[in-house]
């Protein structure tokens, strides 16, 4: 992981400085979020830190190219990405709670945030993204939704993304959100270790469609 670099410190501390005007805690803004809309926030509490970092680490901010985030909530992955040495203007948030989206604005005010279903990517991100993408990474509640929707999604993502870029997903399930099998030969499949600091523990699955041999 290359170090933290110095605009990328800078965008850091002025996130901090905004999250000490807001007085609701994130742990209560998810809370609320999940008591309203539980299919849709899909967990009670924001990623870790150490969950965050791990997703962050499967891009890499030498490609170029912008970075798709679907299911940013109040912000922890993205400002892990951050840190991982990803500008803010190459992030494209996808966020479907319109409280979450006014907070990830006042937050990272370079991004890009768009409040849409991540579900329909293609028709979501129609007009600010196409093939050149670097990386997604999801934090949706995938197992909320039927395997086809799903499998949709991970083809929907690759589209609009470089070959060999990754699609990376967390989970707090023992089995994938994606079952390989299900795309033999389409897609390879890794996955990290446990993150046991992340509260409930949890793991990350990389999904990359192979670069195609030359004819």
């Amino acid at each position: 992981m290359p170090p933290l670099r110095r605009s990328s410190a800078r965008a850091v501390a002025a996130t901090r400085i905004r999250e000490q005007r807001e007085p609701l805690p994130d742990e209560a803004r998810f809370l609320r979020s999940w008591l309203e809309r539980p299919l849709v926030t899909g967990a009670v509490t924001p990623s870790g830190k150490m969950l965050a970092r791990t997703m962050a680490s499967y891009a890499d901010p030498s490609v170029p190219g912008p970075v798709i985030e679907l299911g940013p909530g109040t912000g922890p992955v993205t400002e892990a990405l951050i840190r991982r040495g990803f500008e803010e203007e190459r992030l494209i948030l996808v966020e479907f709670n319109p409280d979450f989206c006014a907070l990830l604005r006042r937050r990272f005010p370079r991004t890009t945030v768009i409040r849409g279903d991540a579900y329909r990517i293609r028709e979501t991100l129609s007009s600010v993204a196409d093939a050149s993408c670097a990386a997604t990474i999801s934090s949706l509640p995938l197992f909320t939704k039927p395997l086809e929707h799903r499998l949709d999604l991970l083809q929907g993502a690759h589209d609009l993304m470089r070959p060999g870029a990754p699609f990376v997903q967390f989970t707090y399930a023992v089995v994938p959100p994606i079952p390989a099998k299900c795309e033999a030969g389409s897609y390879t499949a890794s996955r990290s270790n446990k993150v046991w600091l992340n509260l409930p523990p949890a793991r990350v699955w990389v999904y990359r469609r192979p670069e195609k041999a030359p004819s």
